[in-house]
């Protein structure tokens, strides 16, 4: 179907009273843009995030607009006509776009993707090339991971050494690429943790691309750290091999936690650290009474590479 995607710029104190207005009009969906509520969003989320993308935050910069949608028909066009009428304080833009605009343009910017010297990430609706690489196929959707960020690709590259044999924990999931990815490279089974209740779905979606089901690969929606019972379950069971890839003050308020589910000998990979942090985290880990046995690091993040020696509680 063709529809008109009509843009109205206004400014951050308007931004109420435009989208207010629009209601009363018959408008029952938009979409609002506002560098404000982008920069409240990060100050209030500082935990989660390390570090923003620099050209995203260029092009919010002034915005605060709103978007919305009529079929580009007869019938539609008379519809906004009627709205852009009742908008009179306000300049709108119209144009023409295509539901394949929406649905497809965005994959053509994600293509096969070596990492390390055993994987290609390859998205699903491509044909895998010809390589001696293992391919491993995923939807990126709506959740982080998608194998083109430094920070993954450390992880996977790191995780190519340790999963033959062993059974992997993958805290902060995500897609699921770092839990699958072990599961392909030779590791026997694999859980997944995440807090985004939304992960359990994606993740499985990921794995059945991959002809992985739920005897090798279970995904668990929590936080290890306010969930007694799910902690209890994965400390019982103890994994060989424990992935991370989030940011520092995540890695460092769960540090402690990782021990439980390594065995003596055990691995822990985490990434996700920005330059500047790398110190505070290894303090972290040697305090939680994991050894660093291997740093890495690509494009101002770092990853590290620890050992469990022997039961440690902190």
């Amino acid at each position: 179907m063709n529809w008109l995607e009509v843009t109205v710029n206004t400014c951050h104190d308007q931004l109420e009273t435009l989208t207010g207005r629009l209601t009363a009009l018959g408008v029952d969906g938009f979409i609002t843009e506002d560098e404000a509520d982008v920069r409240e969003f990060l100050e209030n989320n500082k935990k989660y995030w390390d570090y923003v993308d620099e050209a995203f935050m260029r092009s919010m910069s002034g915005v605060c607009r709103v978007k919305f949608y009529f079929a580009n028909t007869q019938e539609g066009r008379s519809g906004l006509a009627r709205v852009l009428a009742g908008l009179p304080e306000w300049e709108a833009v119209s144009r023409p776009v295509r539901d394949e605009d929406w649905e497809n343009n965005w994959r053509a910017y994600y293509q096969p993707i070596p990492v390390g010297e055993r994987l290609l990430i390859v998205p699903q609706w491509l044909e895998a090339p010809e390589s001696d690489r293992v391919p491993l196929r995923l939807d990126p959707g709506l959740i982080f991971g998608t194998g083109a960020h430094a920070t993954t690709q450390l992880c996977l590259a790191e995780t190519e050494k340790y999963a033959p044999g062993r059974n992997v924990l993958d805290l902060g999931c995500g897609s699921g690429i770092l839990a699958i990815a072990a599961l392909l490279l030779g590791a026997g089974r694999a859980v997944g943790v995440d807090i985004d209740d939304k992960a359990p779905g994606v993740v499985m979606e990921n794995a059945g691309f991959n002809g992985i089901g739920p005897d090798r690969l279970t995904v668990f929606a929590g936080d290890v750290l306010s969930d007694r019972a799910l902690s209890r379950r994965l400390s019982g069971e103890r994994f060989g091999l424990v992935l991370m890839n989030i940011v520092a003050d995540v890695i460092i308020s769960l540090a402690p936690k990782v021990p439980e589910f390594l065995p003596p000998g055990g691995i822990f990979i985490c990434s996700g650290v920005i330059e500047g942090r790398q110190a505070e985290v290894e303090a972290a880990l040697r305090g939680a009474g994991l050894a660093v046995i291997r740093r890495a690091a690509k494009d101002g993040w770092h990853a590290f590479v620890c050992e469990k020696e022997e039961d440690h509680h902190a």
